[in-house]
């Protein structure tokens, strides 16, 4: 049975009839601004030696005639794709999210297309993966998250093909693009936060060996507790792997231990959540008996209860840079660099001065410390030399 179209219908030929019956052509638009198609491609580009005034023009009438490029066309006509790879081997969903997130944004803001490729941590063959979809997929380039960015195999054939790439918090900053955060500086403000507190015996748990993240706040760690005049005792620092469920793991060693820790840094903040789980399985109250904080302000550091004391770790701003740079680079010879971001630390309710742990714990909702944030700015404007 048919209905009548109302007002705010339209029949599908009165639809049709209000389609433009072809769509405009470069030369259309290029007539229009009164450039030459060859202008008028480079500004749709966005090549860089156009000036202004031009640009406007040649925008103005990509508007008027509702001009969309045809992606064949500006491939074929730049030898190039526009399009990038995202790979990564991270098993923390939240960071991964975010990254994806901010570099999706650039690639859409730069009119590039990107093919997001996970990487099997426990996968051999690696290389040829990579040669493999370069290939297939035509890449401009690719950008790396950690682990993949400090692989050795994978960066000199990289630079041996001549192949684009950017990375994510690199171990090694010279000679590449991308960005990155003051990890050991950040690690060191937190368990400072913890001293200040009143709390001497701290726990840490590592990230996964192959990041540099786990140099890093390792050593922030370390530094913090020397610039307090307290020994390096390592039985309070234990293994994890980046994963909630390591951070359970780890959560029960140290709480395990004799002389228990009164406060855990874990390396992220999946792991702190880990330690809140192993915490309330132990029946020791958080943050009155245990003080926990992470890494990276993941949505998880707001969502368990005591929201976590952490490190705010613009993920999402880190994707959206780096692929920025990536594009830089592509784009012009020597382009690109790599990028130094601010971080915060958060305070939240996870973290308290440590409390009376002879005391049996109590059914009761924990204080929580006003949310405060304290920013960080890098040095040198937020770029590397």
């Amino acid at each position: 049975m048919s209905t009548m179209p109302t007002d705010s219908q339209e029949t599908d030929s009165e639809l049709q009839q209000r389609l433009p019956s072809k769509a405009p052509r470069l030369e259309e638009v290029a007539r229009a601004a009164g450039v030459s198609p060859k202008t008028a491609s480079r500004v749709i580009n966005n090549e860089r030696s156009v000036r202004t005034e031009v640009r406007e023009k040649v925008w103005a009438a990509v508007k008027l005639l509702s001009y969309v490029p045809h992606p064949s066309a500006r491939s074929l006509a730049a030898n190039r794709s526009f399009e990038i790879g995202l790979l990564y081997n991270n098993p923390s969903p939240g960071y991964v999210m975010e990254v994806q997130a901010g570099v999706l944004e650039t690639c859409q803001a730069r009119r590039y297309g990107a093919i997001v490729h996970p990487m099997h941590p426990d996968a051999s063959g690696h290389l040829r993966e990579i040669i493999e979809l370069v290939s297939h997929h035509r890449l401009d380039g690719l950008l790396l998250t950690p682990p993949i960015t400090d692989d050795a195999a994978i960066i000199t054939w990289l630079r041996a093909s001549h192949v684009r790439f950017a990375c994510i918090s690199p171990r090694s900053h010279h000679d590449v693009v991308g960005a990155r955060l003051d990890e050991r500086n950040a690690a060191k403000d937190i368990v400072e936060d913890l001293l200040r507190l009143g709390h001497r015996r701290i726990g840490h748990i590592l990230g996964h060996p192959a990041h540099g993240a786990t140099r890093w706040r390792l050593d922030g760690y370390r530094a913090a507790l020397e610039g307090a005049g307290l020994p390096y005792v390592e039985d309070l620092v234990v293994a994890g792997e980046f994963s909630f469920e390591s951070g359970v793991t780890a959560g029960k060693q140290l709480l395990s231990l004799l002389r228990a820790p009164t406060a855990i840094f874990a390396a992220n903040d999946d792991m702190a959540a880990g330690v809140l789980w192993a915490a309330a399985q132990s029946g020791i109250e958080v943050p009155r008996r245990l003080s926990v904080c992470g890494f990276d302000d993941m949505p998880i550091s707001r969502q368990v209860w005591p929201p976590l004391t952490t490190v705010q770790q613009p993920c999402r701003l880190m994707g959206q840079i780096a692929a920025q740079q990536l594009i830089e680079a592509i784009e012009k010879p020597g382009g690109g660099q790599m990028v130094v971001l601010p971080y915060e630390l958060c305070s939240r309710g996870s973290t308290a001065p440590p409390g009376d742990s002879s005391r049996p714990a109590e059914r009761r909702n924990p204080p929580v410390r006003a949310a405060a944030t304290r920013q960080h700015p890098p040095e040198k404007n937020h770029v590397l030399d």
